[in-house]
């Protein structure tokens, strides 16, 4: 009975269950992707990624348990049943990733000069993993999954074919692509840093295809000089940012509104100046902090957590803010059959209806946005004020 009420905790309050969900389970991947070694943070991966998967599963259970669902004609759904003829072709998915699987592990073996699984090669594998896993989960949980080979699939699209890309075209497999660190983050900090006063200079390095930021701290008589590579430019969180927004468009939307693509114009901008401001805060604390009593101790530290902290902050505001905002940036107009409660259709906007939205529930029982049911005061169908009944999650009892 408890654990019953536990359950319609988790699906009154589904919008704060998500988010929170969100952000633990994409703190967990982006650890895994982008750890700091040498830190207890490098432990927190698979416990916050198993504690994102209980919050989401805690949100969405009053919806799954009410039973099996059609998945719904959202953007992925209709490319993935292109891609594999109508849906035939699903049960050739574990095959395919296994195939992937095994070529990142052959390509580790016959062409890296490094046999370690690094972070291109976590991602590639995850991405294996999702796809072998695709045909075991029931159809209730059907954009759940789908969100989850989206997610990956873009996430290898914008962080591990360019630099496959650039190796092939130089023919050269060990090659490290630091593009981004000369182009879009070294130049904007030193211009951050000269702005608040701090001296800087970027410049190459020898031995180094990375840039180099020199500065002098104030605590100390000797310039120090960091080299900003790849793995340090907050490419990957940024990465994990762009393919999250992707995947949850493609599997919350029909198309691409004008509305969403401004919104995805605006995260992926914010999400750019995150970036700068963490290496500008690294670069900062040691500029103020460091002494020849610490010797650098103090930006290493920073460079270790603030990067992730940002990231994590960054994160929550964002999806705060998208689920406050998402009825308004939905399509409508949808003539879709309307198959259960979960997947009704707001009578005031005309668009969806899923877990993630909050939603009140007039006297009368009709469903609709919480955000819509403030803009029209009164109820459509019986004219009562919403103002007299309370929020309540889609699904709910």
């Amino acid at each position: 009975m408890k654990l019953e009420r536990l359950f319609d905790f988790g699906g009154a309050h589904r919008r704060g269950v998500v988010v929170a969900a969100l952000l633990t389970m994409f703190s967990g991947v982006a650890l895994v992707i982008d750890r700091p070694k040498g830190t207890i943070l490098e432990w927190l991966a698979v416990p916050l990624i198993a504690l994102g998967a209980a919050c989401f599963t805690w949100a969405i259970w009053p919806v799954a348990k009410a039973g099996s669902q059609p998945a719904a004609p959202f953007l992925f759904s209709r490319i993935l049943s292109r891609v594999t003829r109508n849906r035939r072709l699903i049960s050739l998915l574990p095959a395919v990733g296994v195939g992937v699987t095994l070529s990142d592990l052959v390509y580790n073996l016959f062409l890296s000069a490094n046999r370690e699984l690094l972070t291109e090669d976590t991602i590639v594998l995850l991405l294996g993993g999702v796809l072998i896993a695709y045909p075991l989960f029931p159809e209730r949980f059907a954009r759940e999954r789908d969100f989850a080979l989206a997610f990956f699939l873009a996430l290898n699209l914008i962080l591990v074919l360019p630099l496959l890309a650039v190796r092939a075209y130089y023919q050269d497999f060990e090659r490290s692509v630091d593009v981004y660190s000369w182009v879009a983050l070294a130049p904007e900090t030193s211009g951050v840093l000269s702005l608040v006063g701090v001296k800087n200079a970027v410049h190459a390095v020898p031995g180094a295809s990375a840039p180099g930021l020199t500065f002098q701290p104030r605590g100390l008589a000797f310039e120090v000089t960091i080299v900003i590579t790849t793995a340090c430019s907050g490419i990957y969180s940024f990465g994990i940012f762009a393919a999250a927004f992707i995947a949850f468009v493609l599997t919350e939307y029909e198309k691409m509104t004008r509305r969403l693509w401004t919104f995805l114009g605006f995260g992926l901008l914010t999400a750019y100046a995150a970036n700068v401001l963490r290496m500008t805060v690294i670069i900062l604390v040691g500029y103020y902090t460091d002494s020849a009593q610490t010797d650098l101790q103090n930006m290493l530290i920073a460079h270790s957590y603030a990067g992730w902290l940002i990231f994590i902050g960054w994160i929550a505001l964002f999806w705060t803010v998208l689920f406050r905002t998402l009825p308004l940036a939905a399509n409508p107009g949808s003539t879709e059959t309307i198959r259960s409660r979960s997947e009704s259709v707001c009578s005031i906007c005309h668009s969806y209806m899923t877990p993630t939205i909050a939603a009140q529930r007039c006297t009368c029982g009709l469903f609709v946005h919480k955000a819509c049911a403030s803009a029209a005061i009164k109820c459509p169908v019986c004219a009562q004020p919403f103002a007299h009944v309370g929020p309540m999650a889609i699904g709910g009892n």
